[in-house]
């Protein structure tokens, strides 16, 4: 086998644990000696044993010699747990292969100069591509101090979200619905707005059959503070926690009233009478939130998207047509003016799930690169 079929394993190791790392990344490890595995690992949640420890500790006294194949350099500080650099250097290895180095400013290349001083010789580079794809979460949030954003919707085949009774249950099937649940598992926090909230009244749970799950943090974008203490999610509040972002617009007996409940209360600056989601973002990011579900309805989808807060898109389109001028669609707010401004997905993905298909992708150009306005389209160019 070449180096990149030991790296593709090690990158299979380390998506074993997606949704469980937090805050931590996906790493996997494979240590190969004349041709065949001696140890692999993968990092199983925060506060266990990295990656490569637990090859190393497989392998024992055959690591000596060995090349290691690891998806993300050795860490070389302190953090839940002792620098693994010391470790593989200890172990005597006889070559690292490193899928991409690691940005965080507590390590940022540290752990691969560590081992090349030990006369250790180091490659960096090999299907670095599908690591930063599989640790785009963690690239994120630990380069820019805000979660990785993920914002789902689900639309009927003329692009309404409910009737225009406002009845949304349910536009996808069970499958999709399903999937939905497996998404809500690997992300620490899901969000929705109180419009979403007073038509729905939503449980907001990770819920698999057969599995116990770790829950998402609710989180409510409520600038008034006006959740129901009646709601299912007060009344789950064993089950999963729940945060309200509001502002000093709460009157602080409604703020008192949810924190009696058990809810907790984040008041936030206010941008035109709402919470500021940027605010929001980082102060989410600070409890290390890396990763949020968007679920709410148009208005907050398209103000998240204007304030630029969301990473990726996935849309689940049904096969059905609900019609009504007035039935929402998944994006609400003002729009574009022109096409041209329409924002992009790169990296598409289309998948099917019984008889809906899901469209997923990176929203935007890619960094460095804006669309060209088109010269020949009046109006304000509004993004959604």
């Amino acid at each position: 086998m070449e180096d990149q079929d030991w790296m593709r394993r090690a990158l299979r190791l380390a998506e074993r644990a997606r949704g469980h790392t937090s805050p931590n990344p996906l790493v996997g490890a494979v240590l190969v000696r004349e041709g065949r595995v001696v140890g692999e690992g993968y990092h199983h949640r925060a506060g266990e044993p990295h990656a490569e420890i637990l090859a190393l500790c497989a392998a024992r006294d055959a690591a000596r010699g060995a090349t290691l194949y690891l998806t993300l350099e050795p860490c070389s500080h302190h953090g839940r747990t002792p620098p693994c650099s010391p470790a593989v250097i200890a172990a005597g290895i006889s070559r690292l292969v490193v899928a991409m180095a690691d940005p965080n400013p507590k390590v940022s290349g540290r752990g691969i100069e560590q081992v090349r001083a030990a006369g250790i010789p180091v490659s960096v580079g090999l299907l670095a591509d599908a690591a930063r794809r599989q640790n785009e979460v963690y690239l994120k949030w630990v380069t820019t101090g805000l979660p990785f954003v993920t914002w789902k919707s689900a639309m009927t085949l003329d692009g309404k979200i409910a009737t225009r009774t406002g009845d949304s249950r349910w536009v996808t099937g069970e499958r999709a619905r399903a999937h939905v649940h497996r998404l809500r598992a690997q992300h620490d926090a899901i969000m929705v707005g109180i419009g979403t909230v007073r038509a729905d009244d939503p449980l907001l749970t990770a819920r698999l059959p057969g599995r116990r799950v770790r829950q998402p943090l609710r989180v409510i974008v409520d600038a008034r503070a006006e959740l129901p203490l009646h709601s299912r999610m007060i009344r789950t509040l064993d089950q999963a926690p729940v945060l309200v972002a509001a502002t000093a617009l709460a009157p602080e007996a409604r703020r008192a009233a949810l924190a009696e409940s058990g809810a907790e209360v984040l008041v936030l600056p206010e941008a035109g009478g709402r919470v500021d989601l940027t605010a929001l973002m980082r102060a989410l990011a600070r409890r290390e939130v890396t990763s949020l579900f968007l679920e709410g309805g148009a208005e907050l989808a398209a103000a998240m998207l204007d304030a630029r807060l969301v990473d990726r898109a996935l849309l689940f389109i049904a096969p059905r047509i609900a019609g009504g001028r007035t039935a929402p669609g998944p994006v609400g707010g003002s729009g574009v003016a022109c096409m041209a401004d329409a924002l992009p997905l790169r990296e598409v993905t289309v998948r099917r799930f019984g008889e809906d298909i899901a469209i997923g992708g990176i929203i935007g150009p890619p960094a460095g690169e804006e669309t060209a306005a088109d010269p020949d389209c009046e109006g304000d160019a509004v993004r959604p």
